[in-house]
């Protein structure tokens, strides 16, 4: 019988592939072909014809899984990494980050800072990040320079601040991005309406009059502490969801962050409504915000993505941290050991976190006809071995450091642990420039 005609741009060939579609399953001796930057085919190697003049990497050491999602997180923030730390919440907002960011902000801090934040997140597997931060467009012009893939929560505030004057500027920036970015497919603009405590309601109208008429997401810190919830129902009579329900700004576009402060009917009006969950545990813990009841919204049908949050409340962007402290946190919130499973954890890091960002149909998976972002995780060292399930490791035992190779759109980004599109020495540098900088400046 004669082996069927196969082509592509290259294949990979590694010891195990874990696709997220469908279920659990683990696949050895099978090989990913991709082909014009996606995925053309995952096969048996035993189908592979013996001499294809395709280019091959042989991983038999490593495990391949889409590539991470960090649905939540604000890069330039790196460059406050440490800066104020052990501190609640509001006070470490009002009393150190905004002064900071008043006094520190612009255009070439969001760039060397969104330049330190991609270096770490592709290091540690993240092909697909969510930032919500001043300055998007510079993060655009990194995401095509890098070849990442980013989701852009433009900031809506209803103060003025580096970036714009007023709730009407950051809107109208907002949608000239928009129109800037529409024909890029590794890049999606959303609203990013920074909380119902720093967002009037009359702007939060006019973002979902502007986000239904043009069918953006709208990216939220919601729910984020007790406190906060409280204090909105002082001010207006209204929990926060509750707001956000009646202007029409809770659907399946919505992807709600945080969300630690959640009753019975929080959780049944995010199920109804289709809304997304974006669960940041190192950052919830870390500021003693709360615990994101994810067990409970995953059994009323509720999608729940993980993000890191910013490297300046966490302190890092490195998912399988993330996933680790996602998994056991849940657990222990919940006293049962098996709330969370390994697979349902690494599905919120992949395909759970394209879905809440709209991206399911493009990316999160290993499928045919879907994008080649892809991640190589060498698991053959001591913390890894030895190896009974590829699940297990992966979210209980692997650091971020085992991973060697990514790809965005079958394009490589990382190879054998080497940034191919980035420079990492000259981002360091600059990194250490704004350190020595913001040191300087009194507090």
């Amino acid at each position: 019988m004669n082996q069927p005609t196969l082509t592509a741009d290259f294949i990979i060939q590694p010891g195990w592939i874990i696709s997220m579609e469908p279920g659990e399953a683990v696949l050895s001796e099978h090989a990913i072909a991709v082909e014009n930057g996606r995925i053309k085919a995952v096969l048996p190697n035993s189908q592979l014809p013996d001499d294809l003049g395709i280019e091959r990497l042989e991983l038999p050491e490593h495990v391949v899984l889409p590539g991470l999602v960090n649905a939540h997180g604000h890069a330039a923030m790196s460059l406050l990494r440490g800066f104020a730390d052990d501190l609640p919440l509001m006070p470490w907002l009002e009393n150190h980050i905004w002064p900071a960011e008043t006094a520190h902000m612009s255009e070439q801090f969001v760039h060397d800072g969104t330049s330190l934040a991609m270096a770490e997140m592709l290091l540690s597997g993240t092909t697909t990040f969510c930032d919500m931060y001043f300055f998007p467009e510079v993060v655009a012009a990194l995401c095509r320079k890098t070849g990442m893939r980013a989701q852009l929560a433009a900031p809506v505030l209803d103060f003025p601040t580096a970036y714009g004057e007023g709730p009407d500027d950051y809107i109208s920036k907002a949608l000239a991005l928009r129109d800037d970015c529409k024909n890029l497919d590794q890049l999606h603009v959303a609203f990013g309406p920074h909380s119902p405590y720093t967002v009037s309601v009359p702007t939060l109208e006019k973002v979902a009059l502007f986000a239904a008429e043009l069918d953006m997401g709208v990216h939220i810190h919601l729910h984020e502490t007790a406190g906060e919830v409280l204090s909105a129902v002082e001010a207006t009579g209204e929990r926060p969801l509750d707001t956000l329900r009646r202007l029409g700004l809770l659907g399946p576009r919505t992807q709600c962050v945080h969300m630690t402060s959640l009753g019975k009917q929080d959780i049944a009006s995010l199920a109804e409504t289709g809304a997304q969950v974006i669960h940041c545990p190192q950052s919830n813990m870390k500021l003693a915000s709360g615990t994101c009841p994810v067990p409970e919204l995953q059994a009323a049908g509720v999608n729940v993505a993980l993000g890191t949050d910013g490297a300046a409340s966490n302190n890092d962007l490195n998912m399988f941290n993330e996933m680790h402290s996602a998994a056991l946190l849940a657990k222990l919130s919940s006293g049962d050991p098996t709330a969370m499973s390994a697979h349902r954890t690494l599905h919120m890091a992949t395909l759970g976190g394209a879905k809440a960002l709209g991206l399911d149909q493009e990316i999160g998976s290993i499928k045919p006809g879907k994008q080649a972002d892809l991640i190589a995780i060498n698991l053959s060292a001591p913390a890894t071995q030895p190896l009974y399930n590829p699940l297990s490791q992966l979210v209980y035992a692997c650091t971020g450091g085992e991973v060697t190779h990514s790809w965005v759109a079958g394009q490589a980004l990382l190879q054998n642990r080497q940034l191919l599109t980035l420079d990492l020495e000259d981002t360091l540098e600059r990194a250490k420039h704004w350190g020595r900088k913001i040191s300087a400046t009194p507090q």
